[in-house]
């Protein structure tokens, strides 16, 4: 819808230059034939009201003016505060920090949530905080599937690579908007996601079903079409991790990833939708701790002014940078909180995202504007930015409590376009009789066997049949086996019926349950290659 609008303000703005340079029509001063021409002045008519259309990234011209304002008038200390979002342990929210540093917001990982009306009253307590005249960033990476921070009762669901197995653009709009709409509901107003990443397969152990798929296009086209749902929730959304974590062999998390290819294949695979994120109108983008051997070797991506110098100049990027979480050890184990959070911002970051160190990272970001390490217009240009997108996210759809937890039929939906049976029959049933669940977690269990019994499955711990679920990478057997995550281990198993499932939710579950009761099809298509894989699903 963002891109529609900017279409139609690109159209506008082609009209309005298409008249002569005083503003008359190219025609006033003709005469048809047989007619006489008067001195009379043309009337002049009125000036239509207009509203003024998005910035290519999402604020209006007066939301991004407005907040310049708020900016400059803000001291140094304020504006330092503003370009960083914090994390912080337990369910007590830090609105003595928030107030005392003005931070620009947190992030609330697994510790901060007890259920969503906990989250309610945290997030109402750190926008009251202070009395700033634009919301607090208030971030949270509810992504789906393995990386979700708020649970049930909340709608949970499936990994994103479900969307890459369905082809389903529509369905990832309409799954966007849900959880954006859900996590609005709560007081959110920022969320690290989509993952825009594209994975290679078995030697990405980072992203794996984070991802849409190992194809570009299609993380492209899916991307594009959750960065719509979730403009339309009037969340925020940060689409990550430029210049793509899922084709580098080692996780950030645990120490710096080196990304050995080349500029022209990361230009034709990693860069593609970041590309498409940044034409569908992306309000910000993170940028991963990876060094990038062929831009600028040594040095994580996150601190690097050339590689966030390609993501402004190459890809045409103007909205907010955010830096992955900096007490990852790829940045903690080499640079202080206070390095790091002024280096990123000199590199042209715009959010310094969970600095391990908050006192330390504010106090040397002060220091830096004081010595001109740091050039004092761009950590006003920082901050402005940030303020720009929560002005823009506060003029947005009233956020409805009463839509948190509504959604499990979309999540149900979306699982079972999703579904991949990548060996075994594509009409009727899968199973015959009652069936013994084995494997996977307990909780996966339990919900199998109440999506069993809703489907008409029977199942007894003496039944004959067998069906596995998978967590890992370990191909198991049995008559059926069902990856519930990556689906690579299908190709090394020898059981007659394989299924990728994509999730471990109820609504995936029953879409798993109807599939091998054969009352619903399969839809899916493996959107990743699996090496002995009998099919690559009965869609395509």
């Amino acid at each position: 819808m963002r891109r529609l609008l900017l279409l139609l303000a690109g159209a506008l703005l082609l009209a309005s230059c298409g008249g002569s340079d005083d503003g008359a029509d190219d025609d006033s001063s003709a005469t048809e034939p047989g007619t006489t021409a008067t001195t009379s002045p043309s009337p002049t008519p009125s000036p239509t009201p207009t509203t003024p259309p998005p910035l290519a990234w999402g604020p209006t011209q007066d939301e991004f003016d407005r907040a310049a304002a708020l900016v400059a008038e803000m001291p140094v200390e304020r504006q330092a505060g503003q370009v960083i979002v914090a994390r912080y342990s337990g369910l007590e929210p830090p609105t003595s920090q928030i107030a005392e540093l003005g931070l620009g917001g947190v992030i609330l990982m697994g510790d901060n949530v007890e259920s969503p009306e906990q989250v309610q009253e945290a997030t109402a307590a750190i926008q009251a905080a202070d009395d700033r005249e634009f919301p607090v960033i208030i971030g949270i990476d509810q992504e789906g599937g393995t990386v979700a921070r708020i649970k049930a009762p909340a709608t949970e669901f499936p990994a994103y690579m479900t969307l890459g197995a369905s082809r389903d653009t529509e369905l990832a709009a309409q799954v966007a908007l849900a959880s954006g709409e859900e996590l609005r509901g709560m007081g959110l107003t920022m969320v690290f996601a989509p993952d825009a990443d594209v994975t290679t397969g078995p030697d990405d152990p980072t992203i794996g079903t984070r991802s849409a798929s190992s194809d570009p296009q299609v993380v492209a086209e899916t991307v594009q079409a959750s960065l719509g749902g979730y403009a339309a929730s009037g969340i925020v959304a940060v689409s990550k991790h430029f210049p793509g974590h899922g084709s580098v062999p080692a996780d950030s998390h645990e120490e710096l990833p080196v990304q050995t290819a080349g500029l022209d294949e990361l230009r034709a695979r990693d860069f593609v939708p970041f590309q498409a994120a940044v034409a569908a109108g992306a309000e910000a983008i993170m940028v991963a701790h990876i060094e990038v051997e062929a831009v600028e070797s040594g040095l994580p991506s996150s601190l690097s002014p050339k590689v966030i110098g390609l993501l402004r100049d190459e890809l045409g990027f103007d909205g907010l940078v955010v830096t992955d979480a900096q007490d990852m050890a790829a940045i903690s184990d080499g640079y202080g909180s206070g390095a790091a959070a002024v280096q990123s911002l000199a590199a042209g970051a715009d959010v310094v995202l969970m600095p391990a160190d908050v006192e330390s990272a504010h106090t040397a970001i002060v220091d830096a504007v004081a010595s001109g390490e740091l050039p004092a217009d761009r950590l006003a240009q920082a901050a402005t930015r940030g303020v720009a997108l929560m002005l823009h996210e506060a003029a947005g759809p009233a956020p409805d409590s009463a839509a948190v937890g509504t959604h499990e039929e979309l999540s149900y939906q979306e699982s079972l376009g999703g579904v991949t049976v990548v060996a075994g029959a594509c009409e009727g049933p899968l199973v015959d009789g009652p069936v013994r669940v084995v494997g996977g977690e307990e909780a996966d269990r339990v919900r199998f066997d109440e999506a069993a019994a809703a489907a008409g499955l029977t199942t007894d711990a003496n039944a004959p049949t067998t069906v596995r679920l998978l967590g890992g990478t370990e191909p198991g057997s049995g008559d059926v086996v069902v990856a519930l995550d990556r689906p690579y281990a299908l190709g090394g198993s020898d059981a007659p019926v394989k299924v990728a499932l994509y999730g471990r939710t109820p609504g995936a579950f029953r879409a798993l349950a109807e599939v091998l009761a054969g009352t619903s099809p399969a839809r899916g298509t493996l959107p990743v290659p699996v090496s002995g894989a009998e099919q690559q699903g009965c869609a395509s």
